[in-house]
Order: structure tokens, then sequence, then C-alpha cells
């Protein structure tokens, strides 16, 4: 290949992405390492620049078309014609060959050593060359070990398929133990769901670890319909009905547990997308000061669950922790003195010393018909576990006027919405004024792992966004990645959240329609409210999660 001198430094410099003060810096860090690290890599690290920008500069510069490797179809066979040490070596991917060439991806186009050595070894075409993320070529070299690890597997899988042995209800055809190996996987891990997803040249089963989407195996289509069957007839689903969505609910003994897990089917153009959420009973039933809660705010919710009538709104976005927070509360207050009833969609959860009503639509057994009916039975705390419809806000709302405590949720992005989408409903503003004594807005953030805890420079982009709130002397954190982390840095999640307690000063405001930023305004004047955005630095500035993290959940 033709060497190009190219001195990234340089460049960074006359391109107005760094000073020649802080190329200085960095070529001294680079000195301080003994050049075990790269130039680019200290200034990405002194948040200088992006490694996306800086991928796409060297693009520029020495004219390689710049690719995203999740855009394209990468084909395996090719890359194990290959020596995987030398790929790796190279940080190479040889993604696709036609006629004329050998397209090959790399993460560093001036590593020439390596790639000169990886041409060599390709006698029959020559080499295209293209550069892609070094995070994208990571992420290719873990997806062909998951392909290894999978392949006795799915040979088996289609040996039964071709020889016609294969029954979708077997509990020992080789199917029924790949579905056992993904969730074996996923449990783990500590997922929270798994996610089948099929496209036009393969299947993909992804976990939901901590909030975020990790690629756990990569199948060939010819296995598809034999595993979305045999989930779907554990899910006591219509296996003939591929054009509508569908729920169900299964049981799987893992180990010495039982896990519950909730099934949902939907049409896509490449065929039925499959989601199914791990239900642990253990994890749900957390005590309010575990949840994550700043000590302002557990005061706050403590004092409005110690109301002995009114109405809590709990929002949020669907995975930020509602139902969890939800039955924390309910587990908190729950008595042999009360009468706690709860209206679910589905029964996720049981709590002790509550009655839980599963609604059920094709009956038209709706929340608000739920609603009407347990008011006769003379509860004193009701949860209703969505408010999706005017007539269950109205309801709830009398409820709440009538001597009840009443919980519910809402999707809104923050808590002073609450307010305007209950207006949105078709509620009078002296209704919410009168009934509602609290909303709590939240998310979940990725929680820093403790054995690889680094302190490090945002982006100078980040600290621009956020340099009114920060003080004269600030440190933020990261996690490098480590073995006990699974290399991402992070560890569990924790909770980031804002309170609207309803004061006097509050309610009048309701009453007489004032917007919700005059309203979160006062609140936050008065000190009676703290944006959540102000937590999560909070948070960030103490260490237990990254400002990147507050900034992915929140503004």
């Amino acid at each position: 290949m033709l060497r190009q001198k190219i001195r990234i430094g340089d460049i960074l410099v006359e391109q107005g992405f760094i000073t020649a003060e802080q190329l200085q810096n960095a070529l001294r860090l680079q000195k301080e390492s003994n050049f075990t690290k790269k130039l680019g890599q200290i200034i990405i690290d002194d948040g200088l620049i992006t490694q996306r920008a800086l991928i796409e500069l060297l693009a520029t510069q020495l004219k390689i078309e710049f690719i995203d490797l999740f855009g394209v179809e990468i084909d395996f066979t090719l890359m194990g014609t290959f020596q995987i040490s030398m790929l790796k070596n190279a940080e190479a991917i040889p993604f696709k060959e036609d006629s004329d060439f050998i397209h090959i991806a790399v993460a560093d186009p001036l590593n020439y050593d390596a790639i000169e050595l990886l041409e060599r070894s390709i006698a029959v075409k020559p080499v295209k060359l293209y550069i892609a993320l070094p995070s994208d070529i990571a992420h290719v070299f873990g997806r062909l070990e998951i392909i290894s690890v999978t392949k006795a597997i799915v040979t088996n899988i289609k040996r039964e398929i071709a020889s016609g042995s294969y029954r979708a209800d077997s509990e020992q055809s080789s199917i029924m133990q790949l579905i056992e190996q993904i969730v074996k996987t996923a449990i783990f891990h500590n997922a929270s769901d798994i996610h089948i997803e099929p496209s036009s040249f393969n299947v993909t089963v992804r976990a939901r670890v901590d909030g975020v989407l990790r690629e756990s195996f990569v199948f060939d289509l010819d296995i598809y319909n034999a595993l979305v069957s045999r989930i779907k007839i554990l899910g006591n689903l219509d296996i003939s009905e591929k054009r509508r969505s569908q729920d169900g609910r299964f049981s799987m003994k893992i180990k010495d547990s039982t896990y519950d897990f909730r099934l949902s089917t939907a049409p896509t153009m490449f065929g039925e997308s499959i989601v199914m959420r791990i239900l642990d009973q253990q994890k749900i039933l957390l005590k309010l000061s575990e949840l994550g809660m700043e000590e302002a705010n557990l005061k706050r919710f403590d004092e409005l669950l110690k109301s002995p009538y009114g109405i809590i709104f709990i929002t949020g976005p669907t995975g930020s922790g509602k139902t969890t927070t939800l039955y924390a509360a309910l587990n908190e207050i729950k008595s042999i003195d009360n009468k706690m009833i709860t209206i679910e969609d589905p029964i996720e959860y049981q709590l002790p010393l509550a009655q839980q009503i599963q609604i059920n639509e094709k009956i038209h057994y709706s929340f608000a018909e739920a609603l009407r009916s347990i008011l006769r039975q003379d509860p004193d705390v009701i949860m209703v576990g969505e408010v999706r419809d005017s007539e269950t806000l109205n309801i709830a709302v009398q409820a709440s006027l009538t001597g009840h405590l009443v919980f519910t949720t809402l999707h809104t992005n923050d808590a002073p919405s609450a307010i305007t989408r209950m207006i949105q409903m078709d509620l009078e503003p002296y209704l919410i004024a009168d009934s509602l004594i609290g909303v709590v807005a939240q998310r979940l953030v990725r929680k820093i792992c403790p054995h690889c805890k680094k302190e490090y420079r945002p982006q100078r982009s980040i600290l621009e966004k956020i340099k009114e709130h920060l003080p004269e002397e600030f440190h933020f954190y990261k996690g490098e990645g480590c073995a006990r982390c699974s290399f991402t840095g992070y560890n569990g999640r924790t909770m980031i959240s804002e309170i609207l307690k309803i004061t006097e000063t509050t309610s009048h405001m309701i009453s007489i329609n004032m917007n919700k930023y005059e309203i979160s305004r006062k609140a936050e004047e008065s000190g009676d409210f703290t944006p959540m955005f102000l937590d999560g630095i909070a948070k960030a500035l103490r260490g237990e999660t990254s400002i990147e993290e507050v900034l992915r959940v929140a503004k």
C-alpha cells in the first residue's frame, strides 16, 4: 500500500480542533507513557475531539472512504478464511468480496506494517481499504466469537430440520436447548429484556443490560421460524398468526431458580420481532431507600406517602423504573390496617397484603371499568397501573377527592408536564389543584464500574452545556472497562429524579391555569423542586455515574 506521511497533531491544529499548546501537552503525555498511547487517543481522552470526528478527519486527509459497519452485510465466511490473530493485529474486518476487490475496513489506516502484512497474505485479489470506528471493529470481532460459540447448537438444529426429526413442541429438541442458552446468558448478565430481531440476512439476539442493548447471539435465517414457533408455544400463543401482535407469559427453571417471562410479538418487515421481559420477584420489592433517590427527594416522597388522600403520579418513559418505584412505595405503606387494591396490565409481581386485579380488554374490562368497581370494595390505597384515557383519569381523580390515596403513572418527560398532560386529557385545572399532591419524574442511569473507575475530563462541548451548573472545582469520572463490567465501564443502575410537591402556592398557580414553566420556576425558587438534570449532575460529580449518562437520559 502507498504510505502517506500524516502528522495528525498538526492537522488538528490547522483545522482548529486543538491549539498548539494543547498539542504540545498531548505530545508530552505520549512521551511520559513511553509512546504506548497513540497521540489521537490522548487527545480524545482529554476531551478535545470525539473519536468519530478524528476518524472522519483522517478519512478526508487520506482520501479513504469512511464506512459504517452496522449498515453493511458482513461476510463472516470470508472472515473465516483469514487468521483471526492477523486481523486483530491490523484491526481489520474483511467484510465483502466482489469480482474486483476484497473490501477491508480498518480502525487505523496509519498502522502500515500490520495492514501490509495482511495484504501480502491475500494473493488472489487487490484490497480496497475503508476506515471505520474502532468500537465498530471491536464489535464485529465480538460477534464472530458469538457465532463460533453457538455454532454446534445451530448445526444440530439445522440437522433436525433437514432430516424432518424436528418437533416444535419437544422439550428435548436442539431449539429448546438454544432457547435455554439464550435465557441463561441473559440472566447471567442481569438483563431485563431479551430481544429477538430478524433482518434481511440474519437473526440478532440482544439483551438489555443496565438499560442498554447488547448483542448476545447472531443466527442464520434458516433457524428463525423454528426458534419463533418454539417460543410462541412456550407462551401459549397462536403459532399460525404472524400478522398481528400477541402477548403471552411463561416460566422457566434456570439452575435452582424459577423465572417468569412476559412475552410480546410484533410483525415487522422481515418477520416477527420477539421481546421477552425477565421478571424476578427479588428485584422488585426494594425499599424506598434502595431506589437511589437523593436525600432531599426521598424526604419529599416520604411526605407524599404520608398523605391520607390525593393522587400521586410517577412519570417517565418505558423502562425508566416507574413500576419499581410504585411497588417500593406500596411496599412502604402496606399494612394490615388498610386495604390496598391495584389494577394492572399485566400483573408482573405479587405484592403482599394487596388485592391485585388484572384488566382484560378482550372482555372490555378496562382500567376505568375496574376502577369503578373497586371503589365499592372500600379501599384505602389504590394503584392504577397507567392512566391511558380521560375516563380513567377522571375516575382516579374523583377517588382521590373522596378520601383515597391513589398512585398511578403517566408518560411525560418531566414532573411539571404531568399537569399539562392532565389538562390535555380534559381535566379542569381546579380539579387538578384539589386532587394532585405530587409528581415524581424519573430516569435510570448506569453506575460507573467501581473496579475500573478513573477521573477524566469530558468533551469541551459537554462542559460548555453544563458550565453554569458546575462549582469552581469539579471532577468527573468514567469506567475504563474491565472484565467485571464486560468492558462497558458501567455496572448496575441508579435513579435520577425530580419531585414536584404540590404546595398551596403551586395549587393556586394550577387552578388559574399558569403554564408548567412558571410553576417549575416558582417551585425551584422556593426550594421545593430540584430539576432532574441537576440531580444527575450531582451524582456525576460524586462519581456515581458519568456526565454522558446524565445527558443521555435528561436535559
